[in-house]
């Protein structure tokens, strides 16, 4: 859940030019079967591109025989975790000392952390009626400075970030959550407000790791960033490999091998992440002069990357999630001529003149070099997608790959076929006496200006005339619809718009928004998230199935369906699956970055 409304700060700390439209693999272990309703004896309460000369690695000076990890975050943490800073930065910081119950591998799959297993409804530790969910913990858990980490360290947690005055960055990822008790020193149980299919959202992944409750005890409230608070919140305690040794705010942040982890024995003895200079800089310290081992987020053009990657010295990764560059196709009339009634769904009285037509929707997309557009455009970060849920794999519908094929003499044939046809001579076939003349915009930035172009001429090779529009990003992606009612992208005043959107690990979030009653209109001020206007009863129906269905097969069936209800309608058409951009040294083993979770998820076992 809080992967989705955080998404405007995850696209932004990605790449500069993202917008945003509004962020189980397992082996269980025995396990008591979780309580069907909240204990009543249990304790509740706490006890009290010019590059800049890239940063200076710190290999210089240190005992030739220390094992020193150096990583480049060039735009550095302000705190090293996630909970009064909301960048990825920030919580990168803090997955090297801070961890969760569970957190993602880069397949999208849950893996235990400080929790002994994941709890589902097959072990019993998620309730049957799916209102409830309990999480074992490990045994010997040791906080960094070897005092005990147990279950009342989760319960303080869930009460640090949802007290109103803290001032928590994560709280989103506690709604609906209506209780955390600690069962037993080992034994975490949250009861939910309503039945929650999918229940991973506290305390999962790098955005909600567990800190100690002995330490921030009296940090909770409006003193959790006063100076007496500064010291715990510049050097957490942490379960993980690493403990911090010293943070200076945008700077570098240093850490040593935590003596008490539970794990084997990292293999660095320091790891250094250092701040400053710019994504370029970052990139040539690791490609091409070798001094550094990590380099994160490389908004760099992809030509100059694999250029920086042939000089021998590291190798550029990428990671993927959920974040697809899309067209959106306007269900509803957009003509200027309708006044108050452009765009506006009335109850489905207003349909696009032929954008409804499926052919044409089919051609157009049949039309389109995805692969191209990714390879050339995107490069290292993208992935031709026919898919607006590209993730976790075990969500991801195999139905719709055809469109990975560009077939343009298909396209005209079937256009042909359905009587779409240049009846006048002029180049553009009409539909219905109709031409297929159409307005198409996006944000203003030179990749989606290229995308944009491409593809004008791709349709013009099937008789579909399109005329580019580009807006600012700060009036497309505003929240100004009646001032600035041209630019936005949810009063839609054209027949096609393009933009980036972001789904959760898990998809729900992200198909309620295509729901019937989510169709931005004017009596809700256009807030509804279904920018696309289309309401399709069918998909409604099979969303309230979804719903009420817990994680397995069947939800993954459903899932499934109701994105292909989107693409094979023309809803949206998919582009490019868009992912993140990094570099390591060639001699650092161990890397896999991950698109789910901090791209440091795995850092124990990172090596040369």
């Amino acid at each position: 859940m809080h992967a989705f409304l955080k998404c405007a700060l995850f696209l932004a700390a990605l790449f500069l030019f993202i917008g945003c439209s509004d962020p189980a693999t397992l082996t269980p272990t025995a396990a008591p079967p979780a309580p069907t309703e909240a204990p009543t004896a249990v304790p509740t309460s706490t006890p009290v591109p010019t590059a800049t000369t890239p940063p200076e690695t710190p290999q210089a000076g240190t005992p030739d025989d220390e094992k020193v990890l150096t990583i480049l975050y060039w735009q550095a943490p302000t705190l090293p975790g996630p909970y009064l800073s909301p960048g990825n930065k920030d919580e990168d910081a803090g997955a090297i000392t801070l961890e969760p119950l569970a957190k993602y591998d880069p397949d999208g799959n849950l893996v235990p952390a400080l929790a002994a297993e994941i709890p589902t409804v097959e072990n019993g530790s998620v309730n049957k009626d799916l209102t409830s969910i309990t999480w074992r913990l490990k045994e010997g858990l040791k906080w960094s400075d070897g005092t005990n980490m147990t279950a009342h360290d989760v319960v303080f947690t869930w009460r640090y970030c949802t007290e109103e005055d803290t001032g928590c960055t994560a709280s989103a990822a506690f709604t609906g959550i209506s209780t955390v008790r600690a069962f037993s020193d080992t034994t975490v149980w949250i009861g939910f407000d309503a039945p929650t299919p999918y229940p991973y959202t506290a305390f999962v992944g790098y955005g909600t790791p567990i800190i100690s409750q002995a330490q921030f005890a009296d940090c909770v409230g409006e003193v959790s960033e006063s100076e007496p608070c500064h010291e715990q919140n510049i050097a957490p305690l942490g379960t993980g490999p690493y403990r911090i040794t010293s943070f200076t705010t945008n700077e570098e942040a240093v850490f040593e091998r935590n003596p008490f982890y539970r794990g084997p024995e990292p293999y660095f003895d320091r790891v250094v992440m250092k701040g400053g200079g710019d994504a370029i800089s970052a990139a040539r310290a690791v490609l091409q002069d070798g001094t550094a081992d990590y380099a994160w987020n490389l908004q760099v053009d992809p030509e100059v990357l694999a250029r920086m990657e042939a000089e021998g010295e590291g190798k550029v990764v990428s990671g993927f999630a959920g974040l697809v560059e899309q067209i959106i196709v306007n269900q509803t009339n957009p003509d200027p001529a309708l006044g108050e009634d452009r765009s506006e769904f009335l109850d489905g009285q207003n349909p696009h003149p032929f954008l409804r037509f499926t052919a044409i929707l089919q051609a157009m997309s049949m039309a389109i070099d995805r692969a191209h557009i990714a390879g050339e455009l995107y490069g290292f970060a993208g992935k031709p997608t026919c898919n607006l849920i590209s993730g976790p794999a075990h969500y991801t519908s195999t139905a719709n790959d055809g469109c990975l094929e560009q077939d343009i003499r298909r396209a005209n044939i079937l256009l042909d076929e359905h009587f779409v046809i240049d009846s006048d001579g002029d180049g553009i076939r009409e539909h219905n006496g109709i031409p297929l003349r159409i307005t198409y915009q996006t944000s203003t930035n030179s990749i989606r200006q290229q995308t944009q172009e491409l593809i004008r001429d791709w349709w013009r090779q099937i008789g579909i005339e399109t005329e580019l529009i580009h807006h600012d990003a700060s009036l497309f992606f505003g929240s100004e619809h009646e001032v600035n009612a041209e630019a936005s992208l949810r009063r839609f005043f054209t027949d096609l718009q393009m933009y980036t959107d972001l789904t959760s690990i898990d998809p729900q979030e992200y198909l309620s928004g295509q729901l019937c009653d989510q169709v931005p209109t004017r009596d809700n001020h256009w807030a509804g998230r279904n920018v696309a206007r289309a309401c399709n009863p069918e998909y409604d129906a099979l969303y309230a199935e979804l719903s009420q269905t817990e994680t397995g097969p069947e939800r993954e069936r459903l899932v499934k369906e109701l994105n292909d209800i989107l693409v094979q309608n023309y809803y949206q058409i998919p582009l490019v699956n868009r992912g993140l951009v990094s570099a390591h040294l060639n001699t650092l083993k161990g890397v896999e970055i991950n698109g789910w979770d901090s791209e440091l998820w795995n850092i124990e076992e990172w090596r040369r």
